[in-house]
């Protein structure tokens, strides 16, 4: 492509080294891609230079690109990350330095109290000015005339606090990371983050600085350095290591609800305590209360986007939790992230259907000691399989989490669950199907004359990165959960001549139906999506079809031959008559032991 960015240069180097080498050619033609002018070196790495010492090198580089191009804007990134375009609110920035805050938390998160340095330089960028400068020319300055042990990220936290004062600043959205958009967002999610794991295996030998408080051990503290250090185990080893925190309690601890990025208005922490309030009230089926408490926080404040995503999500709890039954039965589903992802929630739409009775919300992460009896189906979440769990229909989504053998497996999604649960020590098991393939007998739907146009329902990941659509083709968002909006997304979906899907689960959801469907992923983003990839596979081939991987596809959706990706494979009344009984064994199995 012609460069047609030209008042800014990106640049970075690699050493001689296949991890490097092969990450530099990609980033060249990445870059190339969108039309940006960049500078890619490589560069020489002594016998006795390890990871600390090559990145320290970034500091002289960046200067140095800084003084050959005066009147160009300077960004540096990574050489293992990737950008999907460069925003026009990026490019125009007339900041002295624009980039991802340290961690690429949000702008509630600013500050020394919650970070020991500011920036999170994978990616960022200095602009023309002389107090941009300066800082490039002093952090290059202390570079050189140190003789600590640390890295890059050490001296630009150095140039910047000696600069900061006279220094214009810009904070890049966390949401324009690739994954990290929670909830819809006006800028694009252009930045694919990379990472060569020397990160935390150098941290504790190189000089660091200090958050003016010391962290103290908090729930994301914990999270973050639990998972570095499963990571130094034997697969054998840290697959029993989370089985354990699981069980008691930890992961429930680290994972649970009382997580939230609310405003302020009312302090932040009243807020977040009426937020919880109004999940737990919807959770217990307590509607009045809820409708009270969602009252109150609206009608004096402005709710943010994250406490109107946790009311409409309490809202389909209470749906399920207030059910007039005399029945009811508890069922472990994945519920984030708020408002509902529509595949997790088929799970309750599915088994009210089937059983015609109250559902009670029971926490995947919650320790074992503390679970009712409960039925685990549709999701990839085997991990979180307990000893009293009826399992029928869940899946793996990777190799990393060993599966509770002892529980009661009525049918699991496909035969690599399967396989990998024998090998966990469980039973043989040899029904398999995805209870979602059942969706089309809960919701029935009549395809007659189609509008003629196509439909693009991304997964969550998938959020905010930049597309191109064809003139004939519209978007539908999939973060919904309550069952009224659950069935006129279906019947909306069901109009469509065809759908292109990144989601496992809106595919699913065509072939129960037997809409025209394309799984794909995007270029530049086959590994966003959680897991090793194999949960395609194991669902096609539980439902009786071959071997299923998604179709990489180029950003510009104007070039995608839906003839080459299309599938028509409809699942079969006979499948689905299995898969059915299975989940009515289920269903009947928990509610006769209700009546003990």
């Amino acid at each position: 492509m012609e460069i047609i960015l030209r008042d800014i240069i990106v640049c970075s180097f690699y050493t001689d080294d296949d991890y490097y080498r092969n990450h530099a050619n990609e980033l060249k033609f990445n870059l190339d891609s969108i039309g940006v002018a960049h500078r890619i070196e490589l560069i020489n790495k002594g016998t006795d230079e390890d990871w600390v010492d090559t990145c320290r090198k970034k500091v002289s580089f960046l200067n140095d690109m800084c003084l050959s191009n005066p009147k160009k804007k300077i960004f540096w990134i990574d050489v293992d990350c990737r950008l999907l375009e460069i925003p026009d609110f990026v490019t125009n920035s007339s900041a002295d330095i624009i980039g991802f805050q340290r961690g690429f938390s949000p702008p509630i998160a600013i500050g020394y109290r919650n970070h020991a340095r500011f920036w999170e330089p994978c990616f960022w960028g200095v602009g023309t000015s002389k107090t941009a400068r300066k800082m490039m020319a002093d952090a290059a300055a202390s570079e050189k005339a140190s003789t600590i042990k640390a890295t890059d990220d050490f001296f630009f936290e150095e140039g910047w606090r000696a600069n900061a004062e006279g220094l214009t600043f810009q904070i890049i959205p966390s949401a324009c990371v690739v994954g990290k958009q929670a909830l819809p967002s006006v800028h694009p999610a252009f930045f694919v983050f990379g990472s060569s794991g020397n990160v935390e295996e150098f941290r504790s030998k190189t000089a660091q600085h200090l958050s003016e408080q010391r962290p103290k051990w908090t729930k994301k503290l914990l999270l973050k350095y639990g998972k570095k250090i499963i990571r130094f185990f034997p697969k054998r080893v840290s697959r029993r290591l989370i089985s354990i925190s699981d069980n008691i309690g930890l992961t429930n601890y680290l994972l649970g609800f009382n997580r939230s990025g609310l405003s302020d208005g009312r302090s932040q922490m009243q807020r977040r305590d009426i937020t919880n309030r109004i999940l737990r009230a919807g959770i217990n089926g307590e509607t009045s209360l809820l409708d009270e408490l969602a009252n109150d926080l609206c009608s004096n404040s402005i709710a943010n986007q994250n406490e109107l995503a946790t009311i409409e999500v309490a809202r389909s709890f209470a749906y399920y939790a207030s059910i007039e039954s005399d029945k009811s039965l508890h069922l472990s589903w994945w519920v984030r992230p708020f408002p509902g992802n529509l595949g997790d929630w088929l799970s309750p739409l599915l088994l009210t259907h089937y059983g015609d009775c109250r559902i009670l919300f029971q926490t995947p992460t919650a320790p074992s000691r503390r679970t009712p009896q409960h039925i685990i189906a549709v999701g990839s979440i085997a991990r979180f399989i307990k000893t009293n769990s009826i399992v029928s229909g869940t899946g793996i989504s990777g190799y990393d989490h060993r599966i509770e053998s002892q529980a009661n497996f009525l049918s699991v999604r496909g035969p690599i669950t399967a396989k990998f649960l024998k090998d966990c020590g469980g039973p043989k098991v040899t029904s398999f199907g995805d209870p979602a393939a059942l969706i089309s007998r809960v919701i029935p739907l009549t395809r007659d004359k189609t509008n003629g146009r196509v439909a693009l329902v991304r997964h969550i990941n998938h959020r905010g990165v930049p597309l191109a659509l064809p003139d004939n083709f519209d978007e539908l968002s999939l973060l919904i959960s309550h069952p009224e909006k659950i069935r006129d997304f279906l019947l909306q979906l069901s109009k469509y001549d065809e759908v292109v899907t990144s989601a496992m689960h809106i595919y699913i959801v065509c072939q129960s139906y037997g809409i025209p469907c394309s799984l794909v992923t995007f270029e530049g983003l086959e590994n966003s999506v959680s897991g090793s990839g194999l949960k395609y596979s194991d669902y096609s081939l539980g439902v009786g079809f071959g071997e299923l991987h998604p179709a990489v596809i180029q950003r510009d959706l104007n070039s995608l031959i839906l003839e080459r990706t299309r599938q028509t494979e409809r699942i079969s009344e006979v499948t689905k008559d299995a898969i059915e009984t299975r989940l009515l064994e289920s269903i009947d199995t928990i509610l006769k032991q209700g009546l003990k």
